[in-house]
């Protein structure tokens, strides 16, 4: 029998075998085109082009993509089949980072967080203030995502501060591509997060599917979008110790579990979030596509929720508290006025009833009479960041745009998402795809 050369590396096959040899050079060929452009998209200029700003466009070009794999999976020289119609993780991960989406974004001429500064220095009377470093924030957008995508909105918001300000998760967070991903983009990667097993819990309330879908995402999602990068993110629960026994995440809590596994519709569980979409109309408004399973965690009518509504401020005090020892790492006191202080610690994802937003700092003063005013300092997605430049600007306004006192936290729980500094890797990236929260009585 006569045997050829193979044309890319020279080895010698029998005539039967060289066409499937050769075939597996050009799939490696085509997997290396991919990287490149990846690579590519990584470093392009920050507004893409109009295809690339099409949605459909962008899911026929994935969809394609996906179909090629496919057919060259039923080809493979070895004669196995990993397609079967559906992708191997790994292939999803590389289509993804060859087709990943940049997310527009309002550019600020100076830095936003530097604009913030300046104006908390400015200001009269004794106070200290720490803020994160250069974020850049990302707004909701009329025809995109208003009334539903603030999760997302705060996540890139997040994303932004990691890429600029840690450099060992700008190289893992979405494969090293550099950008922040638009939202089609984060959905089609917590998908490959579920898929690598990380909140099995949640994937399963949205079928395993949140790809073009209009469902509120909340804390847990954050969390485990980031934790699938290696990324340490941890999630704190706020709330009363009437319902503290509803939180999984507390030790001998007792959801109830109905027969396919699934935790009743009128039971509240931690620490996914269990305080969104209590107006069961709006949520039937927003998403045409499925309810998030916010709604199924619905205590409105419990005697517990409605134990909340009877706290005042100084319950919501120990959530000031733990943002102040958060961004203050032990390392600055509250009494004294020390000006403004850039910590590296990074922002807080902050959910509560109905909204997300972004904090980004906290300020104290300090009163006359030796009590001490505290403000979270925050970035919300639902504001414009043209306003928000402008009054930062002119020092004028910018207060009722970023600082919130004691007295506005009014509602009975909320929920953080901090990322600690380090990469998981091995057997603690396995522990973190077990969601779990810290709970912290009111």
């Amino acid at each position: 029998m006569h045997s050829w050369p193979c044309p890319f590396c020279h080895l010698m096959f029998p005539a039967s075998q060289l066409e499937r040899h050769a075939n597996d050079h050009l799939e490696e060929e085509e997997i290396r085109r991919d990287m490149e452009l990846a690579q590519q998209i990584a470093i392009s200029p920050t507004s893409p082009s109009k295809t690339l700003n099409n949605p459909v466009e962008n899911v026929m070009r994935f969809e394609r993509s996906s179909e090629k794999t496919c057919e060259r999976a039923t080809s493979r020289s070895d004669g196995s089949n990993n397609c079967h119609g559906e992708m191997s993780i790994d292939e999803k991960v590389l289509h993804l980072v060859s087709f990943q989406i940049r997310s527009t974004f309002y550019r600020v001429e100076d830095d936003l967080m530097t604009l913030l500064r300046n104006c908390l220095e400015s200001e009269q009377g004794n106070s200290t203030s720490i803020l994160s470093g250069s974020v850049i924030h990302f707004q909701s957008i009329e025809s995109e995502d208003v009334g539903w995508g603030c999760g997302w909105r705060n996540i890139q918001i997040l994303t932004s501060h990691l890429l600029m300000q840690r450099p060992e998760a700008s190289q893992v967070l979405f494969c090293g591509a550099g950008f922040v991903p638009d939202i089609p983009s984060l959905q089609r990667w917590l998908e490959i997060a579920w898929e690598r097993d990380f909140d099995t819990v949640g994937s399963e309330h949205f079928n395993h599917k949140i790809y073009g879908s209009r469902n509120w995402i909340g804390t847990t999602e954050c969390a485990a979008l980031f934790r699938s990068f290696g990324l340490r993110a941890r999630v704190v629960d706020f709330g009363p110790k009437e319902i503290k026994s509803r939180f999984i995440s507390v030790s001998g809590s007792n959801p109830q579990i109905n027969s396919q596994g699934k935790r009743k519709a009128n039971e509240a569980y931690g620490p996914i979030d269990k305080f969104l979409l209590r107006r069961e109309s709006r949520d039937q408004g927003i998403s045409q596509s499925g309810s998030s399973r916010h709604d199924l965690c619905n205590l409105a009518d419990s005697a517990e929720f409605d134990k909340c509504f009877t706290k005042d401020a100084t319950g919501c005090q120990v959530l000031v508290d733990w943002v102040w020892n958060y961004f203050s790492d032990n390392k600055f006191t509250k009494s004294g006025s020390q000006g403004v202080i850039v910590t590296d610690k990074a922002p807080l994802y902050f959910q509560h009833d109905g909204h997300s937003r972004t904090i980004v700092g906290i300020q104290v003063k300090h009163q006359f009479n030796g009590m001490h005013q505290y403000n979270l300092l925050i970035l919300d997605p639902a504001h414009k960041t043209a306003a928000l430049e402008r009054s930062l600007k002119e020092n004028v306004g910018w207060q009722k745009f970023i600082k919130r006192g004691v007295h506005t936290l009014k509602k009975p729980q909320y929920q953080l998402c901090h990322i600690d500094p380090g990469i998981a890797h091995s057997e603690e990236l396995e522990q973190l795809k077990t969601l779990d929260s810290n709970f912290v009585e009111f």
